[in-house]
Order: structure tokens, then C-alpha cells, then sequence
């Protein structure tokens, strides 16, 4: 993929590369949400994780848990795990359009909670009943 910045990492600048497997790589976030943000990409370019084959799907989680536990053991007290599916938004610096999962060490009460995460109790809602019956909302699927 031409367009793909994830893809031309891999083609010529594999100093960005902290770690390359079989079927993964591990980089820095760039632009980064903060220190340490890391990103798991499969080598091939797909653009849903359902899209992954079995040994693409084992690699990246077994990489995603390892970098987790590094980043617990060595970096911060906490760390997110997150993967963004949005067709609807165009690719740009922010938004890639090639699978990847984000790990972002995380602090009680760091930047992003003060600046974003402590006005979301603003917008979560209670599961309603039809919610509640989740065998009847993904029976189709």
C-alpha cells in the first residue's frame, strides 16, 4: 500500500522498529498521546483485526501481553490496550488505515484523565432491557 505510512516503515525505515517478529512490529506512536505509547501493527496491511489469520492473531496478542507487562514491570502503574475500527474517518496523521493496537502507559490522574477521561462519567448510560438481551441484538451476526 503506497499510502499505508505503517507499510513504509517496514519498506525503508526500520529504524523506527523496536521489535519485528514473524508477523508483527512494535513502534513508538507518532504522534504520541504520551511517553512510552507504543503501537502493534501486523506486517500485512488489513484494516480490521478480524481480518488477521490465526498466526497473525496469536503473534500480535502474545506481543500486546509482553509489551503490557514491560510497561508494568518498568514503566508506568497501569496501561491501556486499544484497537480504533473508524471507515467513516479519512487516513491521517491520527488515523491509519492499517490495523494496529495502541499501549499507553497510564498514571492515576495523568494528562489524558485530567484533559479528557474524568468528563466521561458525563456520558455513560446505564444498559437498557433491549441492550440487556444481547443474544437477540447479535443473533444475526
Amino acid at each position: 500500500m503506497n499510502d499505508c505510512p505503517f507499510c513504509r516503515i517496514l519498506e525503508s525505515k526500520k529504524e523506527r522498529v523496536i521489535e519485528e517478529g514473524k508477523l508483527v512490529f512494535v513502534i513508538f506512536s507518532n504522534p504520541r498521546l504520551m511517553k512510552g505509547h507504543l503501537l502493534v501493527i501486523p506486517k500485512r496491511h488489513v484494516e480490521k483485526p478480524s481480518c488477521l489469520n490465526a498466526q497473525e492473531r496469536k503473534e500480535l496478542f502474545d506481543t500486546l501481553l509482553s509489551y503490557q507487562d514491560k510497561i508494568l514491570s518498568q514503566f508506568s502503574s497501569g496501561c491501556d490496550i486499544r484497537q480504533n475500527c473508524r471507515p467513516f474517518q479519512k487516513q491521517s496523521d491520527l488515523k491509519v488505515n492499517h490495523v494496529h493496537f495502541h499501549l499507553q502507559p497510564r498514571e492515576l490522574f495523568d494528562e489524558l484523565y485530567e484533559k479528557v477521561q474524568k468528563f466521561e462519567t458525563n456520558i455513560f448510560h446505564k444498559v437498557d432491557k433491549i441492550e440487556n438481551n444481547v443474544s437477540k441484538i447479535f443473533s444475526n451476526t
